[in-house]
């Protein structure tokens, strides 16, 4: 009887040619941000905040459960946010709010992504591209 191999089967490589490759990673992190950034406004549950990320970026970042209440988890061991909970309609829900931790993590996010926008514009300036996007093509 032939034995199981004891070699892990290797990881396929991500295409690092693939936009969607490069959106995904970008939207995860940029996720984090906008998270943020929307309850620099006002307190929120789950749904309103990838709700509120989602009109705030026009589209472009539309955080899914899956993505936000992770995020909403370590912002919370991290003391970015604190929650409290609140029966609506006889349903529980969690209602985040952002710490003055939270606020500085998000002023150094922006200079952050000021930088890496800076940097950008730089590169886009060297790398000719054949056609320029549609206005309509955010991140997709």
């Amino acid at each position: 009887m032939p034995r199981p191999s004891m070699h892990p089967v290797p990881k396929p490589s991500p295409d690092l040619t693939s936009r969607a490759y490069w959106n995904g990673t970008i939207k995860m992190s940029l996720s984090k941000l906008f998270i943020l950034r929307v309850l620099c406004d006002r307190p929120m549950h789950g749904y309103d905040i990838a709700r509120t990320v989602e009109q705030t970026t026009n589209g472009c970042c539309s955080p899914s459960e899956g993505t936000i209440y992770p995020v909403l988890r370590d912002f919370e061991e991290t003391g970015l946010v604190t929650h409290e909970a609140e029966v609506v309609s006889g349903r529980e829900r969690k209602v985040y709010t952002l710490t003055e931790k939270g606020r500085d993590a998000l002023r150094v996010a922006v200079d952050a992504w000021m930088e890496i926008t800076d940097a950008l514009v730089a590169a886009d300036k060297v790398i000719p591209r054949p056609d320029p996007r549609p206005e309509s093509a955010c991140c997709g």
